[in-house]
């Protein structure tokens, strides 16, 4: 399987859905804006590296699932 960008933003949105979590609650979490938060949510931008990583913080996944590389939510 291979990082897609699309992967990235339905694995995100299905999250913030599943979690009932606002994108205000996610902008608190990572530290980005609103806006960063809605672009990522729509795939006009992608986050750093960092920001992928707070973000798998946050939800308790993988990189790998979050990314859409792995169907398995849960880390190693």
């Amino acid at each position: 399987m291979m990082f897609n960008k699309k992967n990235f933003v339905k694995r995100l949105n299905t999250l913030m859905e599943n979690n009932k979590t606002s994108q205000q609650s996610l902008e608190d979490a990572i530290g980005v804006s609103r806006v960063a938060v809605s672009q990522f949510a729509h795939g006009a931008n992608l986050p750093s590296i960092e920001k992928i990583v707070r973000i798998a913080d946050y939800f308790h996944v993988s990189i790998d699932y979050l990314l859409g590389l792995s169907d398995n939510p849960h880390r190693p």
